[in-house]
């Protein structure tokens, strides 16, 4: 290549503003599409911030990719705003529980977030101090600084256990801030969360709760089209919002994975040297999207779960007319044998039980318990959730299935 040769492209000849089209990106109101009621639930519910007041703490339901964290951060957005009209001072965090799954880092991060050390000289360090150390300054910081405090707990779930959601829920009952009000939104995919909670916390917390429906196919058509001008005019061919939203509408009602088709459908474009967006692309697009969303799923797994979950996938894939699952004996032996290609020692059965549980919790198998009569006694069966061939692609991309032999 010449010096004078362009190694980039100098204009987007797909995208205009593809930002639009990232999961973290927060829309106006005018693109939040389907969730009014919901909006205006959670506005009520925050509504005595405005005044000063204590904010209902609310927990959100429903299936991933139905607009619970963009809403949530919508309304804490237009809560700050509409709070500094009246004289009251609103401060917001937000935390992602999935990577902040322990109590000091859950502190660490709302103390970091709500921190301007230039105004309460107070430092959060990374980490290096104490989780009561963590707590004593966050408390500092709070009543120096803020009025009302309202919390974000995203994938609440996640969190290893109810600590810090004791602290929250009664830190002004405890005495550890005088003046400053806080007020909790946490978030989960998981509908029956709220039965594994500490009572004291549940009494606490749990004021109101409110569950995020699935979009249908005509919502998610109109959250696409709400957000169609990140690319350039003329460049999708009309079928291909209809045909992504389609998608997604059948397999999970997900906003997210709905907005990923459609900018990776864009992307295939663009690798191609096409002009054009085509209804073939979401095709591809949607196996694209389907192996990310996994791997999001799994990030941060320990080698042993992936093996588990590799034990089953095999199977599945090996056997796929064994509708009912496997039985956990099964899935331990192939564990063991991809244990022994790993060069890695087995871990014992009960704790295998447990990695399995593990990905029930997250939706990646399902158990279903039997009743094998007084000579089989009662076992569990396993049955994976995902297509086995995505799984398959993100645990070991280069090795294929036969390569596992029973």
């Amino acid at each position: 290549m010449s010096q004078g040769d362009d190694l980039f492209t100098r204009e987007d000849p797909i995208f205009t503003d593809k930002e639009l089209l990232e999961i973290s990106h927060l829309p106006d109101e005018g693109r939040i599409v389907g969730r009014d009621d919901e909006i205006k639930q959670l506005a009520n519910a925050a509504n005595p911030a405005i005044f000063g007041q204590s904010p209902s703490n609310v927990l959100i339901y429903g299936k991933t990719g139905t607009g619970k964290s963009l809403c949530a951060k919508y309304v804490t957005s237009r809560l700050v705003d509409t709070a500094e009209e009246e004289g009251v001072t609103v401060g917001t965090a937000y935390v992602d529980c999935a990577q902040d799954t322990t109590e000091t880092q859950a502190a660490q991060t709302i103390a970091a977030a709500l921190n301007d050390d230039e105004l309460t000289g107070i430092n959060i360090p990374d980490k290096g101090i104490s989780t009561a150390t963590y707590y004593k300054r966050l408390w500092s910081i709070l009543d120096d600084t803020f009025d009302v405090v309202l919390i974000i707990l995203d994938e609440i779930d996640k969190l290893e256990d109810d600590s810090i959601l004791m602290q929250l829920s009664r830190a002004g009952e405890a005495g550890k801030i005088d003046s400053c009000k806080i007020g909790v939104v946490g978030i989960s995919n998981k509908i029956k969360y709220k039965e594994r909670m500490d009572e004291r916390v549940k009494s606490s917390l749990c004021e109101r709760e409110f569950v995020f429906p699935p979009y249908d196919a005509e919502q998610l058509g109109e959250i696409m089209q709400a957000r169609s001008d990140a690319f350039r005019e003329g460049v999708l061919e009309p079928s291909v919002v209809p045909k992504a939203a389609a998608l997604a509408a059948r397999e999970h009602g997900d906003a997210r994975k709905a907005i990923d088709i459609l900018r990776y459908a864009g992307e295939i474009a663009q690798s191609k040297g096409d002009s054009r967006v085509r209804e073939e692309y979401v095709i591809q697009a949607r196996e694209r999207a389907e192996t990310d969303r996994f791997r999001e799923l799994i990030r941060g797994s320990t080698p042993h779960s992936r093996y588990v979950l590799q034990a089953l996938t095999v199977l599945s894939m090996n056997d796929p007319d064994h509708e009912d699952g496997f039985r956990t004996s099964r899935i331990y032996e192939l564990y063991e044998e991809i244990c022994r290609q790993e060069a890695s020692e087995t871990l014992s059965l009960r704790r295998v039980r447990d990695l399995l549980k593990e990905h029930a919790f997250l939706d990646v198998i399902e158990q279903t318990r039997h009743s094998g009569g007084s000579a089989e006694g009662a076992y569990t069966q396993h049955k994976l959730l995902e297509d086995p061939e995505v799984i398959q692609q993100v645990l070991q991309p280069d090795v294929d299935a036969e390569q596992v032999v029973e």
